[in-house]
């Protein structure tokens, strides 16, 4: 039995928050996730859950290497 090695892949992205009335509003642009809280701390971490849903969906369903090339991406590999 064969076992696979799994790498574990780093992405930066970029987090836009701005206040909405008295919501905090978390942006991701490379993606187009948004998310909010009720601070700026808060409002950060929900868009980093956000974003962490949408890309093992996309993983899931098999699109996350078209949508991470459909936005630019590249992959650096480090030895």
């Amino acid at each position: 039995m064969t076992k696979a090695k799994v790498l574990s892949e780093k992405i930066n992205l970029t987090a836009r928050v701005f206040k909405e009335g008295k919501m905090y509003v978390s942006h991701n642009p490379e993606l187009n996730v948004a998310s909010c809280g009720n601070t700026a701390e808060e409002a950060t971490l929900n868009l980093r859950d956000a974003v962490s849903g949408f890309l093992k969906s996309a993983n899931k369903l098999g699109t996350l290497e078209e949508i991470l090339e459909e936005k630019a991406f590249t992959r650096v590999f480090v030895v």
